[in-house]
């Protein structure tokens, strides 16, 4: 696997989808029955054997969004040379904290077991998420680390939904927080109680034990508002010896919400910052999996 970016691997992304049984549980009187969840695997026509296997996390505020609100960042990921498989999470306030987790915890052994077929012999599993689909991905590797349903090679976190609180600046900044406020209550729907907003899987910035995760690569700009509670966990993974990568984008951006939009070709959507992130992307894998020195992805 070459860490060079073949040029014509955009616009010759395809994807299947599968479903898999995700089997129920209860907690505290929370009872899950069991049910099946989609996966919508996207591959480069050029993708090569042995090449990164992603779970990737939509966003929505925990309660919305689906399959095709994750098209932007899948198809990055995809463009950047890995196999990606994203998932169709339970949503709440139907199904409230951990049952996304759980389906994706799921998903996860589903890919372990299934990562010859998907994408060769030599692969390695990361998980990606966007808001929302961030928050999940930060928590599924800390539950990965604790159970070991799967050995992580990598964690991508775009403006990552961390800090229930919703009081850091960049929050305040744009008006989050609020009744109304789309984040504040997708935290509120999703959590349900203030006592499951300590528990770190729900929101890995109140974590106290973050060492022996795997490297991340954390993305925000500098008009999310989720901007200072990803900086935060970046550095936060540092101080406890994870290696990290993060970068800022240059506003305007429309971040986190823009992530979700699929680019329109000639329309103000098709933005710069689209195939910067396929390649910040392409440098993560190339780095982490050894085919690039760790010089060559620029942390900015």
């Amino acid at each position: 696997m070459s860490p060079a970016l073949p040029p014509s691997i955009a616009s010759t992304t395809s994807w299947t989808e599968r479903s898999i049984p995700v089997a129920g549980f209860e907690k505290e009187q929370y009872v899950v029955a069991d049910s099946v969840v989609r996966l919508r695997i996207y591959r480069a026509n050029c993708c090569e054997r042995g090449a990164p296997l992603v779970l990737h996390f939509h966003g929505g505020a925990f309660v919305a969004g689906g399959l095709d609100q994750g098209v932007t960042v899948a198809t990055a990921l995809a463009e950047a040379g890995a196999v990606v498989a994203s998932i169709e999470y339970p949503l709440a306030p139907e199904h409230p904290f951990p049952a996304a987790l759980h389906a994706g915890n799921v998903a996860l052994q589903w890919l372990q077991q299934q990562r010859v077929k998907l994408a060769g012999k030599a692969t390695r599993l990361f998980v990606a998420g966007e808001e929302a689909g961030g928050n999940l991905a930060a928590g599924l590797a800390l539950k990965a680390r604790d159970v070991g349903s799967a050995k992580l090679a990598g964690q991508i976190l775009l403006s990552p939904m961390l800090d229930p609180r919703m009081a850091t600046r960049s929050a305040r900044a744009a008006e989050c927080g609020p009744v109304g406020c789309r984040w504040a209550d997708g935290w509120q729907r999703y959590l349900g109680s203030a006592e499951q907003a300590a528990h770190p899987y729900a929101a890995a910035l109140g974590s106290s034990r973050l060492n022996l995760l795997p490297p991340a690569l954390v993305i925000t700009a500098a008009d999310d508002p989720m901007h200072d509670e990803s900086m935060l966990y970046a550095d936060r993974l540092r101080d406890a010896g994870v290696t990290v990568h993060s970068h800022v984008f240059a506003a305007p951006t429309g971040f986190p919400c823009a992530l979700a939009e699929p680019a329109t070709s000639g329309s103000s959507r098709d933005a710069p910052w689209r195939t910067n992130l396929r390649d910040r992307f392409h440098l993560f894998f190339a780095e982490t999996l050894g085919f690039a020195p760790a010089a060559n992805l620029i942390t900015t």
